[in-house]
């Protein structure tokens, strides 16, 4: 009986600690997100306050929210206040859910990634009879373009592109181009094999087993709950006439999309993994973005006039970050320093924008945005982005883009003047110059963004162009 009294005290004394360890394990890992929270939430803040972020913010870890918020507001006229019902453009995301719906309906045996697309009789020509269905989910089908510039491309267009064109631009699997010609033909495929429109498809086989309840297809202006995209002038996009087919969310709605295709939901880890590597061009990523192996991590981003939006998604380590905006900014940037962040890696609060302090002078009196930059510098050096080229290069595009030929010329000069060693910015100035027909300094340029380590050929090909021009 001794024996069993004592054996007895072991047991509730080995429970009770084990009850304790579990408690302060507990305790400790509250602590650990509400400090992740925290951090991400004084870098989110300082983030709107410096005008780099609008929008909505969702970080997970370990399958569980740690923190989510929204900054700003709706639209352009700032009298509504963005929620996490607030719908946005996803951008290319969106292309995830066709997919998807592809590999659907391969595991059910209706659908083979090999076959070639003539299969579907979609009135193509006769380059139809190379191209596969997994060549267009991998963008290596060749297929012509049906998108150029900024002009937009409705499905008559994209029908009547595609079904005139004889020629390829590559052999299938050959190379890569990135073109919604490719998003168009999966979903007009997807119509042919399961006998219902994409969009009835998507909603009955993702949107409803997923209980995505706020998310709608091509919502119009005005839908409950939609946002608009604004620029930096508080001016609103143009509303899009595009392709029919791409599903605004919320940012709960995404990570529900996000934790399915995590937790095999809709459909299977290989087909998930054939959808996540692109066999025709590894670096360039597939229909579910970029994915880098080594790091087990999925990113993914979309842009549509000013909506931007981003998802890492960290297999490793099992952190889900998703920033959805309608003012497009700093969206990469932050979902990357969120991630450093939650690795316990260094990261810095982004800066104020030397592109935005000056953009707006820069348009009307450029000498005066030159002096207004040296100013901020010379007092204000640590609060904006002054070693990042790109503010500069980006701003020297806009001008360039709006006619503004002299201006842009400024810029990119005070840009190499600031980076003397960087060979994008003299290939920048080089092309404003072309672009104003002053072929000798632009011949300066090139060669001078060659002798720094080049810019990838173009330089080279710039300076044929010129020669020619010059000589005819």
């Amino acid at each position: 009986m001794k024996k069993l009294h004592l054996i007895l005290i072991l047991l509730l004394s080995i429970s009770t600690f084990a009850q304790t360890v579990n408690v302060l394990g507990n305790r400790d890992k509250l602590k650990k997100e509400l400090s992740y929270a925290n951090q991400i939430d004084s870098l989110m803040a300082k983030s709107y306050e410096r005008g780099l972020f609008t929008g909505n913010v969702l970080v997970s870890k370990n399958n569980k929210i740690i923190y989510q918020k929204s900054f700003g507001f709706t639209d352009e006229t700032k009298q509504t206040v963005l929620n996490n019902k607030s719908i946005f453009n996803i951008g290319s995301i969106a292309k995830e859910f066709n997919a998807v719906s592809i590999m659907i309906l391969v595991e059910r045996g209706l659908l083979n990634l090999d076959d070639p697309i003539s299969k579907f009789n979609l009135g193509l020509p006769k380059w139809a009879e190379k191209v596969t269905t997994r060549h267009l989910i991998n963008y290596a089908s060749g297929i012509p373009k049906i998108e150029s510039g900024l002009s937009s491309v409705t499905d008559e267009d994209a029908w009547k592109i595609l079904r005139s064109s004889d020629n390829l631009l590559f052999e299938p699997g050959t190379n890569y181009k990135y073109d919604n010609g490719n998003v168009f033909l999966q979903r007009r495929i997807i119509e042919k094999v399961s006998g219902m429109s994409f969009q009835e498809f998507v909603i009955k086989n993702i949107v409803k087993p997923l209980k995505m309840t706020n998310s709608v297809f091509d919502p119009k202006f005005g839908y409950k709950n939609r946002t608009s995209c604004y620029d930096m002038d508080n001016v609103r996009c143009p509303e899009m006439n595009f392709l029919s087919g791409w599903l605004w969310v919320d940012i709960n709605d995404l990570y529900k999309w996000i934790d399915a295709m995590n937790h095999n939901r809709l459909i299977s880890k290989e087909s998930f993994q054939t959808l996540l590597n692109n066999p025709y061009a590894k670096d360039e990523g597939g229909s579910l973005g970029r994915y880098f192996e080594k790091e087990e991590l999925q990113r993914h981003n979309g842009v549509s006039y000013k909506f931007e939006s981003i998802f890492l998604n960290d297999f490793k380590n099992n952190i889900t970050i998703i920033l959805v905006s309608n003012n497009l900014n700093r969206v990469w940037d932050l979902g990357h320093l969120i991630h450093n962040l939650m690795l316990g890696k260094d990261y810095e609060v982004p800066k104020k924008s030397v592109y935005q302090a000056i953009r707006k002078e820069s348009l009307n009196d450029v000498n005066k945005a030159v002096e207004h930059y040296y100013s901020l510098k010379e007092n204000y050096k640590n609060e904006y982005s002054f070693e990042n080229p790109g503010e500069l290069n980006k701003l020297g595009y806009e001008l360039l883009r709006n006619g503004k030929n002299i201006e842009s010329i400024m810029i990119f000069k005070l840009a190499t003047n600031e980076f003397p060693k960087d060979a994008n910015l003299f290939d920048s100035l080089g092309e404003a110059y072309f672009t104003n027909k002053q072929y000798d300094l632009a011949l300066e340029s090139y060669k001078k963004a060659i002798s720094l380590g080049g810019t990838n050929g173009n330089a080279e090909k710039m300076i044929e162009k010129i020669e020619k021009e010059m000589g005819k």
